[in-house]
């Protein structure tokens, strides 16, 4: 089988405006980042405001394990399923962090026959939308700390600057920084760090904002710092909130791509989900409905993490409803949830596949919890057994989910066709879509709900510290806003080690941050990180490019 970026230079793409013509999108709608990549101009959404919204259907995963699970491969199958049967379908994605590409998680562009094009362009640089968010949320650090030299005018309390520094790379060693050394010239002493880009309060603005006039209303709403008296300090105390917004004047228009089948793909901001809400922007989501009869959209990591936070979260803000939940998950991945090695997945283990089985029963119980109809897509692997296939279809339709194997992986569009008809089949199903809390409910009682309602847990316990900033949340009335938990991917609790479904543990939350621009309070569980590490071996290791300008290793 060839890598997944041999089969994406060997796709014969056509012209982005072709692609975009499938949605009545005119060369006048889009602005060109050469010959397949574009922009969409806020010019064609407006042309398009009276359509009726198309149906949204969102992809979501059980837990990840390394055996790998398939959550935008087969977002991008399924939509290019549809387009095999005529239907007039878009995909809206995120994009990819270049934390992860260089490290050890690789891109977030599908694989096999099931990817977006061009590959390499998307994974890597694409049309420079986290460029202007790293450029922006640095900006308003550099302002912060110069404000402090020259003056102080706002009487900040140097132990109270609260935001950081970003880089969009993997680099535990700028976790912990000291800034300001070297004397008075050049700056005040004082501890900071750094997060991943795609951890910044401004990326979740990116992603939650109606457009740039409603984007800067939110970068002016930023706490950056704490005066010496406990006031907040916010973007807009420090007159700059003009100079971040222009940075974003391109960065905010969706972009659009195309699968290896041509179906078209917008792809726009790229939140992760275990330290932030982890869906692309809602602006792209909606550009889709409006261009669109069927939308297709993944939301990061498991249920527990992406699609509580864009069922609770997005679609709270942006007044969306989804037709349909795509749960995917493998068979090799259920057994790794029951307890089997990486290194035994290939054979047969009824046991190990029952046990683990539970991580995918309490993702369906939690999506069912929210009033809407699940699919299973079960992402196929040559290896699955057709007795451990029985299994999972059968327990699944016991519980109320419809099931459907897919193979997009190895056969594109025609490997997700029956993922389409059982898609159909629960859109037309009665839903009930509700939140899983009530916004004005207090932080601890929205907690508490998400995790006994999503996680299974039996409640939740804040360190000494957590308590404060919980105080002080409520002091200051940013405590009615829904909340968005920081947590590992690998397991329904905040420890990374319990697999399947655990039973008996409850949830830990050791820091509150308030994202007042972005609108919801950031949870902090378990020992999550906000900026990642290089794994011994990063992929960078394995990536090259040649004198013709040839990529390999890139996946």
């Amino acid at each position: 089988m060839k890598s997944d970026v041999e089969i994406a230079q060997e796709a014969e793409m056509l012209p982005i405006s072709k692609i975009a013509a499938e949605l009545e999108l005119t060369e006048d709608d889009l602005e060109l980042y050469g010959r397949y990549k574009a922009k969409i101009t806020p010019e064609a959404y407006k042309k398009a405001a009276n359509r009726p919204d198309g149906k949204l259907i969102l992809v979501t995963a059980i837990n990840p394990t390394p055996a790998g699970e398939g959550k935008t491969t087969t977002s991008i199958g399924l939509a290019d399923a549809f387009k095999r049967q005529g239907k007039k379908v878009a995909a809206a994605l995120r994009e990819p962090s270049l934390g992860p590409c260089f490290g050890i998680k690789g891109g977030a562009a599908g694989g096999g026959y099931a990817q977006v094009v061009p590959m390499e362009d998307i994974n890597l640089h694409f049309t420079g939308d986290f460029h202007a968010i790293t450029t922006a949320h640095n900006l308003l650090a550099a302002v912060i700390d110069n404000h402090i030299q020259h003056g102080n005018e706002l009487d900040i309390d140097v132990r109270r600057v609260v935001w950081k520094r970003v880089l969009d790379l993997n680099d535990r060693a700028l976790r912990h920084v000291v800034v300001g050394m070297g004397g008075k010239a050049h700056g005040v002493p004082r501890e900071t760090g750094f997060d991943i880009t795609v951890a910044s309060e401004m990326m979740a603005i990116f992603c939650l904002s109606k457009n740039l006039m409603d984007m800067k209303k939110r970068l002016g709403k930023i706490i950056v710092a704490y005066t010496r008296s406990g006031k907040p300090v916010i973007a807009d105390d420090l007159h700059v909130t003009g100079a971040l917004t222009l940075l974003f004047k391109d960065a905010i228009k969706p972009n659009i791509v195309q699968t290896l089948e041509g179906t078209p793909v917008l792809i726009h901001g790229g939140p992760f989900a275990n330290i932030a809400h982890g869906c692309n922007s809602v602006i792209a989501t909606k550009y889709a409905l409006k261009f669109a009869d069927y939308v297709i959209t993944e939301a990061g990591f498991g249920a527990d993490l992406g699609a509580e936070k864009f069922l609770d979260i997005k679609c709270r803000f942006a007044g969306l409803c989804p037709d349909a939940v795509v749960i995917v998950a493998t068979v090799r991945a259920l057994k790794m949830h029951g307890g089997l090695p990486k290194d035994q997945l290939d054979k047969e283990d009824p046991a190990a596949l029952e046990k683990g089985f539970a991580n995918l029963e309490k993702h369906i119980e939690s999506i069912h919890s929210f009033g809407l109809p699940v699919v299973v897509a079960i992402n196929r692997f040559p290896t699955d057994t057709d007795a451990e296939l029985s299994y999972v279809c059968k327990h699944c339709e016991e519980i109320g989910a419809k099931t459907a194997l897919s193979e997009v992986w190895g056969k594109g569009g025609a490997g997700g066709i029956e993922l389409a008809e059982k898609v159909e089949e629960a859109m037309k199903e009665p839903k009930d879509f509700h939140f899983i809390y009530d916004v004005n409910e207090s932080i601890p009682e929205k907690l508490e709900k998400i995790a006994h309602t999503i996680y299974g847990a039996d409640g939740v316990d804040f360190t000494p510290a957590a308590k404060k900033q919980l105080d002080e949340a409520e002091s200051l009335g940013f405590d009615r806003m829904p909340v968005c938990v920081a947590k590992t991917q690998y397991s329904l609790s905040d420890d990374a080690t319990k697999l399947g479904r655990p039973k008996g543990f409850r949830i830990t939350v050791r820091e509150l941050r308030i994202s007042a621009g972005a609108g919801f309070i950031v949870a902090l569980t378990g020992n999550v990180l906000t900026m990642p590490g290089l794994p011994k071996h990063p992929a960078a290791e394995n990536m090259d490019i040649d004198e013709n300008g040839k990529i390999t290793g890139l996946f």
